[in-house]
Order: C-alpha cells, then sequence, then structure tokens
C-alpha cells in the first residue's frame, strides 16, 4: 500500500510546479507584446511621487514640472491603482521609436515662487523619487556601490548638499527595443494577404523591453532659451554627468529641464523583460532560508501530529477496552478528557461573535488561497499593475456567501438545529470585518487628505466601495446564510449535562499558553514576511508567489495542528471551554505578526519620519494583523471542532 493517496501525491506535484514556475510566465488579455514601426510614437506615462522616507505618495505634478501641451490626462486602468495611490497621468515626454534625440528642450519655468521652492525643497529633503513609465515598465536606474550593481526603479527629484538643494533637470533615457517576432501562423497569414494592396505599413516592428534612465543636474543657459519652444534643440551640447550637481534652485531664478534619449537593439525577449525588476539583492538567501524554514517546520508538524495520533488512540483504546463497570470507576478514579464528556459541547459564551469571526475568518481565508494561487499561475504578474488588489477584492465580494454559510450553519450547531435568528448572524458577518475596515482605512484616509497625498482614496471610489459591498458582498453573504440555515446541522455525539462542570484550578493561565502557541505559526511566515514587507515598504517587487501558496498551505496545516494539540490539552486537564481558546491558539499568530511589524518600523525603517507616517504604517500593519488573526483562528477552530467531535464520537457511552 503506498504512504501517500494518489491524489496527494499529484497535489505535492503540483505545488513544486507552482514554487518552480515564475510569475511572469505569460499575462492576462491586454499585455501583449506592442508593436512600433521606426518612428512610431511612444507613449510616456507619469506615476506618484514615492519615498520610503515618508510612505505617502503624491501626484507627479504637484510640483513645477513641465506639463503636456494637450493637457493632463489620468490614465488610471482598474481599481487595484487607485487603492495603491498610483496616480498614472500622461507627460511631454516624447519619443519616436528607433529615433535618437538629444538636447531637446522639454520647458522653462520663469521662475520659482517661495511656495514652489519651499515643496521642491521638502520634497527633495524627503528623497521622493520620480516615477516615469513606458509600455508599462517602470524606468530603472543603476547605481554602483562597493562594486555590487544596485537597481532602482525611478530617480530622485534632486539632492542636498549643506543648505543647497540641486535638482536633477536633464534626464538621460536608454530605451531597449527587440524586433518583434510575429508567431507563426500569424507570419503565415501575412504572407497570403502581402498582395491585396491594403496599404499596411511594412518594414521591421520593435517591442519595449527596457527602460532605463540616468539623472543630471545642469546649469542650462535660460537666456539663450527665451524664443525656442517644447522639443526645440538646445543651443549647445549637454554633457551628462551623474556624479557632479550644478543646478541650485533659488526663489525667483527660471527652471529649464530637457532630455535626451536613445534607442538600443537588446537581446532581452518579452517574457524576460521583467527580469532586470525582479533580480532582488540576496536572492539565493531568499530561496534557500524559505526552503530550510519550510522543511523545519514540516518535520516538526509531522512529529507533533504522530505523537497526537498516538496519544489519542492509546486512550481511546484503554477506554473501550474496559467494560461498563470499570468505565466508571475509571470515570472516578482518573481525570482527563473522558470527565468532559457532559460539557465538551456547551455552548461557548458569545456564540454570535464566534460565529461571525468564523464566517469572515473562512472568506478572508478563502480570498488569500484563491489570489495567492491566481498569482502564482502568472494572472497577476507585476507587468498588470493593480491586478492584485483588485483581484483581492473581486474574490473577497465573491467569497461572502461562503462566510454566510459557515457562521449561519455553526450558529445552528451550536443551537443544536435552531436556526431562528440566521438573518442577524448573516447581517453581523457581512458588517463585521468590513465595519473594521472601514474605521482604520477611513482614519487613515483623513490623515491622507490632510496631507494632500494621491495616497488618499478619493470620495467618489469610496462610495464605490460601499456600493461593491451593499450590491454584492451582502446579498452573497444573506444567501448563504439562508443556504446555511437549510442545511443540516452538525449533530453532537453526546449529550450535554443541565449543570456545567466545575473547572480544576490550573497550575499555569490557560491564556498564557493560548498566547504562547501563536510562536509556532509565525516559525512558518516570518522569513517570507520580511520580503512582503519590504514589497510593500521599500518599493520593491514581490514576485515568488509560488513560494508564497506553499508557505500558505503549510501555515494552515501548522495553526490547525498547534490548535488540536492544545484543545486536547485543554480537556486532558478537564477544562472543557475550548472554543475560544482553539480560536485565539493559533490566531494568536497575529500578535507576533503586529510585534514583528514594529520591529521592522524601528530598525528596518529608520527613514521613515514624522508621527503621521508612522501612525499610517501602524495603522496598515493592524489592518493586516486583524486579517490574519480571523483567518488563522479560523483554521484552529475548525480543526479543534473537527478533532473533539471525532474524538467523543469514538467514545462508547450508554
Amino acid at each position: 500500500m503506498p504512504l501517500l493517496p494518489r491524489s496527494a501525491t499529484y497535489f505535492i506535484f503540483f505545488l513544486i510546479f507552482l514554487a518552480s514556475c515564475p510569475s511572469d510566465g505569460f499575462y492576462l488579455p491586454g499585455s501583449y507584446p506592442h508593436k512600433y514601426q521606426i518612428g512610431d510614437l511612444l507613449s510616456v506615462k507619469v506615476n506618484s511621487l514615492t519615498s520610503i522616507d515618508t510612505e505617502m505618495p503624491f501626484g507627479y505634478y504637484s510640483l513645477p514640472f513641465c506639463r503636456p501641451l494637450e493637457g493632463i490626462k489620468d490614465s488610471a486602468e482598474n481599481l487595484g491603482e487607485l487603492l495603491m495611490g498610483d496616480r498614472i497621468e500622461n507627460s511631454p515626454y516624447r519619443f519616436r521609436m528607433f529615433t535618437n534625440e538629444s538636447d531637446l528642450i522639454l520647458c522653462r519655468i520663469d521662475s520659482l515662487s517661495a511656495a514652489d521652492l519651499a515643496l521642491l525643497k521638502k520634497r527633495i529633503d524627503e528623497m521622493y523619487q520620480v516615477n516615469i513609465l513606458l509600455e508599462n515598465l517602470p524606468a530603472i536606474r543603476f547605481t554602483t556601490k562597493e562594486d555590487l550593481v544596485l537597481r532602482w526603479t525611478g530617480y530622485p527629484i534632486g539632492v542636498r548638499f549643506g543648505d543647497s538643494h540641486f535638482i536633477f533637470n536633464h534626464l538621460k533615457f536608454t530605451v531597449l527595443v527587440h524586433k518583434y517576432e510575429e508567431p507563426a501562423t500569424v507570419a503565415a497569414a501575412s504572407a497570403n494577404s502581402a498582395g491585396t494592396g491594403d496599404g499596411s505599413r511594412t518594414g521591421p516592428g520593435y517591442m519595449v523591453v527596457g527602460f532605463e534612465v540616468i539623472p543630471c543636474s545642469f546649469q542650462h543657459d535660460t537666456e539663450s532659451i527665451k524664443n525656442l519652444k517644447m522639443y526645440d534643440k538646445y543651443p549647445t551640447k549637454i554633457k551628462c554627468v551623474p556624479s557632479t550637481v550644478a543646478m541650485d534652485v533659488k526663489e525667483k531664478q527660471p527652471l529649464v529641464f530637457t532630455y535626451e534619449v536613445s534607442f538600443v537593439e537588446s537581446d532581452i525577449r518579452w517574457p524576460s523583460r521583467w527580469d532586470a525588476y525582479l533580480k532582488m539583492e540576496g536572492a539565493k538567501v531568499h530561496w534557500f532560508s524559505i526552503l530550510n524554514s519550510l522543511m523545519v517546520i514540516a518535520f516538526l508538524a509531522g512529529i507533533v501530529l504522530l505523537i497526537l495520533l498516538r496519544t489519542v488512540r492509546r486512550d481511546l483504546t484503554r477506554y473501550e477496552e474496559l467494560d461498563k463497570e470499570a468505565q466508571a470507576q475509571m470515570n472516578e478514579e482518573l481525570s482527563g478528557w473522558k470527565l468532559v464528556v457532559g460539557d465538551v459541547f456547551r455552548a461557548p459564551g458569545n456564540a454570535t461573535l464566534l460565529c461571525v469571526m468564523v464566517g469572515d475568518g473562512v472568506q478572508i481565508l478563502g480570498m488569500a488561497v484563491v489570489t495567492i494561487l491566481f498569482a502564482a499561475l502568472g494572472f497577476m504578474s507585476p507587468a498588470s499593475r493593480g491586478t492584485l488588489v483588485t483581484g483581492m477584492i473581486f474574490f473577497y465580494l465573491i467569497l461572502g456567501i461562503t462566510a454566510g454559510y459557515a457562521a449561519v450553519r455553526l450558529w445552528k450547531t451550536i443551537k443544536c438545529g435552531d436556526h431562528s435568528g440566521w438573518m442577524s448572524v448573516s447581517w453581523k458577518v457581512a458588517c463585521f470585518f468590513p465595519g473594521i475596515t472601514f474605521v482604520i482605512l477611513t482614519t487613515l484616509n483623513f490623515l491622507l487628505w490632510g496631507s494632500q497625498s494621491t495616497g488618499a482614496i478619493p470620495f467618489s471610489l469610496f462610495i464605490i466601495l460601499i456600493l461593491l459591498w451593499f450590491c454584492i458582498s451582502v446579498p452573497l453573504t444573506l444567501v448563504g446564510g439562508y443556504l446555511g440555515a437549510k442545511a443540516r446541522h452538525v449533530e453532537f455525539p453526546v449529550r450535554t449535562n443541565q449543570i456545567p462542570r466545575e473547572i480544576p484550578p490550573q497550575k499555569y493561565p490557560s491564556w498564557l499558553l493560548v498566547l504562547g502557541a501563536g510562536t509556532l505559526p509565525f516559525g512558518t511566515l516570518f522569513i517570507e514576511l520580511f520580503f512582503i514587507m519590504s514589497s510593500l515598504w521599500m518599493g520593491r517587487v514581490y514576485y515568488v508567489f509560488g513560494f508564497l501558496f506553499i508557505v500558505l498551505i503549510l501555515l494552515v496545516v501548522v495553526c490547525a495542528e498547534v490548535s488540536l494539540v492544545l484543545t486536547y490539552m485543554h480537556l486532558c486537564v478537564e477544562d472543557w471551554k475550548w472554543w475560544w481558546k482553539s480560536f485565539f491558539s493559533s490566531g494568536s499568530v497575529a500578535i507576533y505578526i503586529f510585534l514583528y511589524s514594529v520591529n521592522y518600523l524601528v530598525f528596518d525603517l529608520k527613514s521613515l519620519s514624522g508621527p503621521v507616517s508612522a501612525t499610517l504604517y501602524l495603522g496598515y500593519s493592524l489592518f493586516m494583523a486583524v486579517a490574519i488573526m480571523l483567518a488563522t483562528g479560523t483554521v484552529g477552530f475548525l480543526s479543534s471542532f473537527c478533532f473533539v467531535h471525532y474524538l467523543f464520537s469514538s467514545v462508547k457511552l450508554d
């Protein structure tokens, strides 16, 4: 007989396949290669100004930069971009495919006002970066430090030396292109229609596969360009020297912006154009640390499960081999889980709240599993900006039906088949976690509004989110509640006594053990958590969703086993109040995640400045911890419920 079922073997191979596949293997429709002929215009866009010093994005045109002749136009493509603070707009930069141009004038600002100068200096001091996009590729900047090549997306607005602030007002762009390669079927169709005389353009086509920028600070002769217009040539040759700065910004001083662009044919193919962004420093440490953590935790979890199964089976075997008189004598003389048979399924305190939290936990866990799975398969790659957040919202709304079903069926089970009040439970499920989210995000949004940051959710978007919740999530949650009310409840294998059994005094507080249990689940994800935090707050690209999916599955397994072990330990000391303890024994991992977030703030985000930025960071960390607490707590409770039901249904009672 094989050690593992065939389905389990297939599942393990599937997980290995996910871990080995990069997330950028293929893309959703809409991110396909765009073919350009020589001389075609390329659309250059700008995104919000960002800084790891404040974590508050601001609009590109909030600073005195050049504006496009046709006016500013928004280019937001999905809901996720807006929620992430991205404000993508058109720019005045003009590129033509495979046409090198140099010393082009962008604009001349006659004089800086006192307000513009103060804001410009403030953004330079706060280390804000300018983010420019070409064909959805952010401009990447290479720097060398101690023989190491560092990659950065965007470029700084300027630098400060002493009391002087210098601005980078000349940009040297390099666009990497690759000759367009048509699929065989398309090429054959084109050959067949070549003689139709449709007037289509011929010649080699090119795709954009790389976008690099070198910022320079150059002192222009402002008087010599008074009569020149945008895209005219600067009178003299501009020498871009990144290691020196020359343009000191001062009040009522003219400011000139120029740029140059060159095209280089590259061997980089379209599917590999994101490789330069995904090559994070310390990649080997990342992979080996994750693998080591997974193997150690899986080994420990297997040992715990083996010991537990052997212990439970021994107790059951001893108990069932005794005759009735011996069982009665054993119940009188011995202590343990056998003595709480009449109280183990007694309804817990605040049963409604427990059902609501379990329902919301099922919804959040389902959203996480489905979203990470789709991301691991490449449907939410970095090339599809904002789709990860959009997908999370979509799956959360749709999975409202599972939340209502799980909560109401648990409520019906606790009430021994009485489904009265299911509508109230469904409404509470639909409002509990979204209500917490609304309070946290609204509070943080007021701070962002006060700072005039683009990270603030616009009021119109707030209305859209509320309508999505009320028109999709709430009805589906009520439908799930209705199905849960109609479903058969889980029957308890033993009867509950009318008078509750007194719980003996414990040597150690049980809640101390419950809080400490979260350390093992935390050990499964703390390494991966560092990379996730770096992606969220340090501007790095996170892409190893295959490993993240495996970590999530392992986290679920460990949470289930930890909660199961603690529930058994509590029952062995005649503590029959296991319902809430099983939930928080695995849900307590959220406490350690929040403490880790505080540690990350203190030691890794040392440059984070200002109480507003720290409040934003802690607010988002609290929101993440609450969501993780509900998801992991639900896993622990459901596993303990199934274990207790199995344990006491295996005992023969008269």
